[in-house]
């Protein structure tokens, strides 16, 4: 078919909104792909997995987990390319790529392409929080697929082949983020399912239950095997265990607080929450327990800790587009209901079933792939179509110290620079080898000690000083109008040699 399906639309429409539209300078809103494209280019020269702390005057040398190397190697190599285009762009196409792929597997288990597309586009709503250039974009292209293969081999035990897929899928997942432990998770929910179907099932039925059971457990077990295959091996479950349970750490970093709900992208995750109420309210059959459990999930997940919202809300999404649909179609035959208003329910499910017809012929997705390929053949040439300007990713200069880092490159300044943990990355990408920071947005290296002293000191709390003089740091670099900022101002031994609108740069001076 020449015209694109609407999956092959919502694609479309991402794809370009996010490498060359409005939405695009929200990927580089996160300093931290800073230091994730320096790594990979140090694993790319190295021919070597970097295992201690390369970028840091604080933690040069420790030991650190790069658990996500196998990203960093891939888009060191797009920068290598295309420069920030090249980032930007298969950040883009990974998120188009997931919200398509939702789309499809929605309408596969059973939506109507009218319901589908209204919580898709709310599913991505509730993403925008993290439209980020960084490794996490991948979990949720995998989350699909990985809820993809199990709920197909619930419904259909037969084509057990397809869970062959997971254990393949989390080789590459454990070894690009930490995200994999959502597959796990879900595989447990299917496995406790699975479990309760065979003790509850009749004994004719008991042979087949038990079968599927033990495929599931096995897939489970290959699995668990090819998450060890990552460079630290069982430790890297220790590490993120200690990460994960830091109390501190939970309370004071942003994306793993509970989410404000007076956001937009909250808001749109707080829809799909009462959707989801309505749905089980209207819903008349008998809720199978792996769609509940993960519904439970997924609700729980996106309301613990915002970072969680994009899968909490695809999840959702996949959950309740059939149910929904459902609930529809018998209210086109319900009598208790107003004749308008069936007729109404009828005409839509009329128009559904023709759509999702054409939906299901448009099988070659002739638009996406001479998409990707325009794409990448503009981000290839410095994003510039003829004399026309198509991409020009960088750094926001309002939102992070481009004119600052630029007058410390011409400094000539080969010391540690103290920054916001928010742009230590920013600052590694731009002044690495010549510049370490003295802290970034790697918290998990850093640990909750060394960040209560970073906290003390940008909030010049009581014992400020003493946390700057023992950081032996000789060059702030700070957001204009922050406290300490301010302070430094009226301190003897320190001069502001730049400011703008968005940075002071101070050195220290003898007094």
């Amino acid at each position: 078919m020449l015209f694109p399906s609407v999956a092959d639309l919502i694609f479309l429409v991402l794809a370009f909104l996010l490498s060359c539209g409005t939405i695009a300078p929200r990927l580089l809103g996160d300093a931290g792909i800073g230091w994730h494209i320096r790594n990979g280019e140090l694993m790319l020269q190295t021919h070597a997995i970097t295992r201690t702390d390369p970028f840091s005057s604080t933690m040069q040398g420790k030991p650190w987990y790069a658990w996500e190397w196998l990203y960093d190697l891939l888009i060191a190599t797009m920068h290598h390319w295309m420069g920030l285009n090249g980032v930007v762009l298969l950040t883009a196409l990974v998120i188009a790529a997931t919200f398509a792929l939702t789309l499809r597997l929605a309408l596969q288990r059973g939506a109507s392409l009218q319901v589908a597309v209204v919580l898709v586009l709310l599913a991505a709503g509730a993403s925008t929080i993290h439209f980020l250039a960084r490794p996490h974009v991948l979990s949720w292209l995998f989350t699909v697929v990985w809820f993809g293969k199990l709920d197909s081999f619930e419904i259909s035990p037969q084509h057990w082949r397809r869970l062959l897929w997971l254990p393949a899928l989390m080789l590459l997942w454990v070894n690009v983020h930490g995200g994999f432990l959502v597959g796990f998770a879900l595989l447990a929910i299917y496995l406790l399912s699975g479990f309760v179907r065979w003790i509850s099932a009749a004994a004719e039925a008991k042979g087949a239950a038990k079968q599927s059971l033990q495929r599931l457990a096995g897939t489970a077990v290959l699995c668990l095997l090819a998450s060890l295959v990552n460079p630290y091996g069982y430790k890297l479950y220790v590490h993120i265990y200690g990460y994960l349970t830091d109390r501190f750490l939970m309370n004071h970093i942003d994306e793993f607080l509970s989410p404000n709900f007076h956001g937009v992208a909250q808001q749109c995750f707080a829809a799909l929450l009462l959707i989801t109420l309505v749905a089980l309210a209207v819903r008349r059959e008998t809720l199978p327990l792996s769609q509940l459990l993960v519904a439970l999930f997924a609700a729980y997940s996106g309301l613990y800790a915002t970072r969680n919202l994009p899968v909490s809300a695809i999840l959702l999404t996949l959950l309740i587009a059939p149910w929904l649909t459902r609930s529809m179609d018998r209210a086109g035959t319900n009598e208790s209901i107003q004749p308008w208003l069936r007729r109404c329910f009828r005409r839509g499910q009329s128009f559904a079933a023709r759509m999702g017809r054409m939906e299901a012929a448009a099988r070659w997705h002739l638009w996406p792939t001479a998409a990707c390929a325009f794409l990448l053949w503009v981000a290839a040439h410095g994003g510039n179509l003829g004399p026309q300007r198509l991409m020009n990713a960088r750094f926001d200069h309002k939102r992070f110290p481009v004119e600052a880092a630029e007058i410390a490159s011409e400094l000539g300044i080969h010391e540690p620079i103290f920054c916001p943990d928010s742009w230590g990355g920013y600052l590694i990408y731009r002044l690495y080898p010549q510049v370490h920071v003295v802290v970034d947005d790697r918290h998990d290296l850093y640990g909750p000690e060394f960040l209560k002293k970073y906290l003390t000191l940008v909030r010049v709390e009581p014992g400020w000083e003493e946390v700057l003089n023992g950081e032996h740091a000789n060059w702030l670099l700070l957001p204009a109008e922050s406290p300490l900022a301010n302070v430094l101002k009226q301190t003897d031994g320190w001069e502001a040699v730049h400011e703008d609108s968005t940075a002071i740069l101070f050195e220290r001076v003898e007094t």
